[in-house]
């Protein structure tokens, strides 16, 4: 077995691993924002325009995890 055999497992666990993150990671931050917008109703518009930059960032994350996974699944670099 070499590392060729090996790519598409190492291009699901990019992908899968980078999905898992990010929806558990969205999850979190909606679950915060909610309850702090429950306290603090007076700043929900300070803490909703954190939240899309955070909910960016995060996404953003996943989406060069699935870019690199792809590249790598059709590419192919590590063939000698």
């Amino acid at each position: 077995m070499n590392g060729i055999d090996l790519l598409p497992l190492a291009v699901c666990h990019l992908i899968g691993m980078g999905a898992i993150g990010s929806c558990i990671g969205i999850g979190l931050l909606g679950s915060r924002f909610l309850e702090a917008s429950a306290r603090q109703p007076e700043l929900m518009d300070k803490l909703q325009t954190k939240l899309f930059l955070a909910a960016g960032v995060t996404d953003g994350a996943f989406i060069i995890a699935t870019g690199i996974a792809l590249w790598l699944a059709t590419a192919s670099p590590f063939k000698s």
